[in-house]
């Protein structure tokens, strides 16, 4: 049983073409390794800021992957051709079998070619919502921010979406003005409701947290435009009217702001027009006033006690 083992390790034999597509396969790969672990090193050394450190990482490993791939489709390139040719029944069940990973890589290049998003963008895919902290050729990785789609406060929950979605669901980019935005939330009120001073306190308060920043977003503004050849948008804080049915009336506040600030502004605006005041009609007001004092009245009369 030696002997005819030892027989058949005489008899092997590995061409040279096979040696030379191993020897440059692991080459390419060894290349690839060493150069990702110094590009790493320089992006982690010399860019400060944390956002953009992670955006670069991310490039350039999913950068350096596509590489590897193009060199090994180069180098394997006659063998698979040939290969391709005695396969095909097998290489149509494998596409079947293999169907999401291939519209993952779809969806990937999809997002890819029409820029739809970048690390560090709020975006939304259906019910999906969050800020996108990772992203390769399979997946997208979003830090979830909720609850509803109209709240900005992360809820520490991660969410891996499968990069298909992008192939047959629109994508909602919040952070498509980059470092400054224009944020939108209503303020609803009836009918009856003092909803005139609200309005006219609710531009006070937006004007005066907006000040500070106007003038730099409105500079933003003209550059995003410049570059994007689109009209330079009004950035001035505004209140607007909206009647969802005869019954109500909901005031739609815009205002300018940090991307990242857009929960902050939004609940200093909010606090400081509902801190002393409900905008309730007048007889409700009253109404209110009595029973708060009633209650107070109740509350401070003494108590007699009978001996």
């Amino acid at each position: 049983m030696f002997e005819s083992a030892l027989s058949w390790v005489n008899d092997f034999s590995v061409s040279h073409e096979l040696i030379r597509l191993l020897f440059s396969t692991l080459f390419l790969i060894v290349t690839m390794l060493l150069l990702q672990a110094v590009i790493s090193r320089v992006i982690r050394r010399h860019v400060i800021s944390v956002e953009l450190r992670r955006k670069w990482l991310v490039q350039s490993r999913n950068g350096l992957l596509l590489l590897t791939l193009l060199g090994l489709f180069m180098i394997w390139g006659d063998e698979l051709r040939t290969l391709a040719l005695s396969v095909v029944a097998i290489a149509v069940a494998f596409v079947v079998a293999t169907k999401e990973l291939i519209m993952c890589i779809t969806g990937s290049l999809l997002k890819t070619g029409a820029r739809s998003f970048d690390i560090g963008d709020r975006i939304q895919v259906k019910d999906f919502r969050g800020d996108v902290i990772d992203q390769n050729l399979l997946v997208t990785t979003i830090l979830e921010v909720g609850p509803g789609k109209i709240t900005h406060q992360r809820t520490g929950r991660m969410i891996v979406l499968p990069n298909a979605l992008f192939v047959s669901e629109p994508v909602v980019n919040e952070s498509f003005t980059h470092d400054f935005v224009l944020h939108v939330f209503t303020v609803p009120f009836m009918r009856e409701d003092d909803w005139r001073s609200a309005q006219e306190a609710l531009l006070v308060a937006a004007s005066k947290h907006c000040a500070h920043n106007l003038e730099v977003i409105r500079r933003h503004m003209h550059k995003v435009s410049i570059q994007l050849g689109l009209e330079v948008p009004a950035v001035d804080p505004r209140v607007s009217l909206q009647f969802p049915d005869a019954e109500e009336v909901h005031l739609i506040v815009r205002v300018p702001t940090k991307a990242a600030q857009k929960n902050f502004i939004e609940q200093s605006i909010l606090n400081e027009v509902f801190a002393l005041r409900d905008y309730l009609p007048a007889e409700k007001a009253a109404l209110a006033k009595a029973n708060l004092a009633t209650a107070n009245l109740e509350n401070k009369s003494p108590i007699l006690q009978v001996d």
